[in-house]
């Protein structure tokens, strides 16, 4: 067993030594205050950043604190906690950004590494666990992802000691005992498994009383190509609570076949909280039903074969119903990039 709990020094974005006809950074100015001012969601400057911030979740913690500082979070601190076992496939890793002031906190989880394969082992292993989650009127019991769940719970009481450190207006590293502003905004984001991740411990924040005082910070998760975490009773328990019926909001690109996952030969999940897709063209458009799952496992052999044609132009209209290439975190992170917006990179990209 490894366990990792790094942390980066606070990163200020950097800026042209000369004027340029380039945007400077930060991308969004005053950052901060938008993020603790905003009362409904999606909001797209908050999506762009949370997608921004779970496409890096791939990298490392001074990636991601360098990245988060040129969107807007300038002198951020950010931690990383992350725990592998893999005889018991986990590996899971978590990313803590904490604003300069304490007053905003991002959590953001790292999804399927292409090359690691612990971590196709942990999304293959979708038998269900029976957790009690204290859901009013019901039995509180429910079945969720058994792969998903145990990398959750690896780093859960870490992840929720720094929050809590962080609601009492102290630095998340620990090093020192700075006096901070406590957090007014938590948001929670991932790719992949990482959204996954994300949604469970908006189940576990929200539904726990012992995680009241950092559950009252919580604005929104955003979640990015996430696949079902549960079972339809689940996602109905989800679906009549206040705030996870609102305020999970998952995205989905094109043709990404992960949030048709697990497939039906696997048992019953389903989808909970608002959807929006990205088909054509801006904008992401809010769906009425939720993805259902993919019906058999022909889907798994289609998706890879899309990912082919993509990089043959002579097949790239053939019309697949899956596509392992849109779930790509770039994707997301760029169709989330408002017009006229910058990239993490200062420039301009216009999207197909």
């Amino acid at each position: 067993m490894v366990i990792s709990d790094k942390a980066a020094p606070p990163y200020t974005a950097l800026r042209p030594l000369k004027p340029t006809r380039t945007v400077t950074f930060p991308v969004y100015r005053e950052l901060v205050d938008k993020l603790v001012r905003v009362k409904a969601h999606p909001d797209d400057t908050v999506a762009h950043v949370m997608a921004t911030c779970a496409g890096y979740a791939y990298s490392t913690a001074d990636t991601v604190a360098m990245i988060m500082a040129r969107m807007g979070l300038e002198d951020n601190r950010c931690r990383m906690i992350a725990e592998y076992v893999d005889a018991m496939f986990i590996c899971s890793t978590s990313f803590i950004v904490q604003s300069s002031e304490g007053r905003v906190v991002l959590l953001a989880y790292r999804g399927t590494e292409p090359a690691n394969g612990i971590n196709w082992l942990t999304d293959a292993d979708v038998h269900p666990d029976k957790v009690a989650i204290a859901f009013p009127g019901t039995d509180g019991s429910f079945a969720v992802h058994e792969g998903f769940y145990r990398n959750v719970r690896a780093t859960r009481y870490e992840v929720v000691s720094a929050l809590q450190r962080a609601v009492e207006g102290k630095s998340l590293r620990g090093e020192q005992d700075q006096a901070l502003a406590p957090m007014e905004a938590l948001y929670i984001t991932g790719h992949s498994l990482g959204a996954a991740m994300a949604a469970l411990m908006a189940v576990m924040l929200i539904t726990d009383p012992a995680y009241a005082a950092i559950a009252e910070k919580l604005r929104a998760v955003y979640t990015f190509g996430q696949p079902m975490i549960g079972s339809p009773e689940l996602a109905r328990a989800c679906d009549a609570d206040a705030f996870l019926s609102k305020n999970v909001i998952r995205y989905i690109y094109r043709r990404d076949v992960i949030p048709h996952l697990p497939p039906k030969v696997s048992g019953p999940f389903a989808h909970f909280g608002p959807e929006y897709h990205y088909e054509q063209s801006w904008p992401w458009i809010r769906q009425n039903r939720p993805t259902e799952q993919m019906g058999n496992l022909l889907g798994l052999v289609e998706a890879p074969l899309a990912f082919v044609s993509r990089q043959l132009r002579w097949t790239s209209n053939i019309p697949f119903h899956y596509s392992l290439d849109d779930h790509a975190p770039q994707h997301y992170v760029s169709r989330l990039t408002g017009p006229g917006t910058p990239t993490e990179f200062g420039d301009n990209v216009l999207a197909d």
